[in-house]
């Protein structure tokens, strides 16, 4: 196949090899090859999305039948595993993707992912279990700044913070299929079948993983910069004459150093109410006094108004800029949670519920179109990594907090409280953010992003 393509052929690329991208990443046009890549990048973040609620799903099971001697403070406890997993995967997966390729990156996590997941259902005891989820949650960490990092290089600038925001619709289209399923499954099959889901992620998303993705990250950047770092202690120099350097090192300096801070204390309060609201609903709402099919319902609106934020935060964004956005989408979804203490009527819970999904899910994919188009590309998928990764501190400490607050007797409002105050302090450093940012004059990486940043 010819990889050159003329003035008049559409662009085509086969699995493997670069796309064609421009100097700080994306793509002059979205060709049919870049939206079957996006949609495999789509599809394996929604089964981050299942990740997130099929744990919630399942705990009221493992603490009642396995036999395990599961309280609900050693339950959150299992619970955070998988995020601390995560948090490992998304720091060094992010920095593998700028150096080995996002490619590779992907499809090794999202093996590691999908095995470690199907050995949950096996378990002989909780010990077991937690270090399957903490395994399985270091592969599901690094799919997302991976996916993101190569869908940014994969569309024009103009699309980059829509498409951004859209394909993180995968995490709640995910989160509301495990409610779905579980509603059916676990009755019918046991706790463990919920796991056994991820079977498809393995059989079906790789393969398609394989056949579409392509390779962003030229093969020569990576040589180069190898190359440039022998040369580099050779003459005494700089690696690389034009090589820009990249890692943590140069993401945690200025001019990036403020802002990557605040970016990292925004997604630890923004996954905080997120990944606890996953973990801790459905076993708050029974708490609360209905049944596991109604709670798994509430899991549902929650997951649905999710998704909805996904396409009003994508229209939002790129109207009037993703961080003023995503300080709106916070600010609903604290609002909405303090509404749910004051035990309004079902048809309310039910609203603010969706309105919750809207606020957290939004702003999160908001900071994730934030950092795609503020960092140059070189730095891209750390920047990711690092936000990401940083930011699943909140959702180790959600679980783990959440349970404690129940062993120790303060009710289920005080866990919406918990999720609520998460939510109002992410809009508090999102505007640190926005104020940052329009104290600095552009930079060429900015101008190439969103504007409206």
């Amino acid at each position: 196949m010819n990889h050159t393509p003329s003035v008049a052929a559409p662009q085509r690329f086969s699995p493997g090899a670069p796309a064609p991208t421009s100097a700080d990443g994306p793509a002059s046009r979205f060709s049919k090859g870049s939206a079957a890549a996006v949609l495999v990048c789509w599809l394996l973040v929604v089964f981050d999305g299942y990740d997130l609620i099929v744990y919630g799903t399942v705990q009221s099971s493992l603490i009642s039948e396995t036999g395990w001697g599961l309280s609900k403070a050693t339950a959150g406890t299992i619970g955070s595993t998988a995020f601390v997993g995560m948090m490992i995967g998304a720091i060094f997966a992010g920095r593998m993707a700028d150096s080995w390729g996002r490619r590779r990156t992907i499809l090794g996590c999202a093996i590691v992912f999908s095995i470690f997941t199907i050995l949950c259902a096996f378990a002989p005891n909780a010990a077991v279990f937690g270090g399957l989820r903490l395994l399985a949650g270091v592969g599901l960490g690094g799919l997302v700044p991976s996916a993101n990092a190569l869908v940014a290089e994969l569309v024009p600038t103009q699309w980059r913070s829509t498409i951004a925001t859209l394909m993180m619709s995968g995490v709640p289209i995910g989160g509301s299929i495990a409610a779905l399923v579980g509603i059916q499954l676990i009755p019918a099959f046991g706790w463990e079948s919920m796991f056994l889901v991820a079977v498809l992620a393995l059989m079906i998303v790789v393969p398609l993983g394989l056949k579409y993705l392509p390779e962003t990250l030229a093969p020569a950047t990576a040589a180069g910069r190898t190359t440039g770092k022998a040369t580099g202690k050779a003459t005494g120099k700089a690696a690389g004459s034009g090589e820009e350097p990249i890692g943590f090192k140069s993401l945690l300096r200025a001019p990036y150093l403020g802002v990557s801070l605040l970016f990292a204390l925004a997604t630890i309060a923004t996954l905080f109410a997120w990944y606890g609201l996953g973990t801790w609903l459905p076993n708050l709402m029974q708490l609360a006094g209905y049944n596991l099919g109604s709670a798994l319902t509430f899991a549902l609106a929650l997951n649905l108004g999710a998704v909805a934020g996904s396409v009003v935060t994508a229209w939002a964004g790129t109207r009037f800029g993703p961080i003023p956005t995503a300080i709106a989408a916070a600010a609903v979804a604290a609002g909405a949670l303090v509404v749910l203490v004051t035990g309004p009527p079902v048809t309310v819970v039910y609203l603010m519920l969706v309105l919750a999904g809207v606020g957290t899910h939004g702003t999160q994919c908001l900071i994730i179109a934030a950092v795609a188009s503020h960092y140059p590309g070189h730095l891209r998928g750390t920047a990711l990594g690092w936000a990401l990764g940083t930011g699943r501190v909140g959702a180790v400490a959600a679980p783990q907090i959440g349970g404690i607050l129940l062993a120790a007797g303060l009710g289920v409002n005080s866990n919406f409280l918990a999720f609520a105050g998460a939510a109002a302090i992410a809009a508090v450093l999102l505007a640190a953010v926005g104020l940052k940012l329009k104290s600095k004059s552009p930079t060429p990486y900015a101008t190439t992003g969103a504007s409206n940043v």
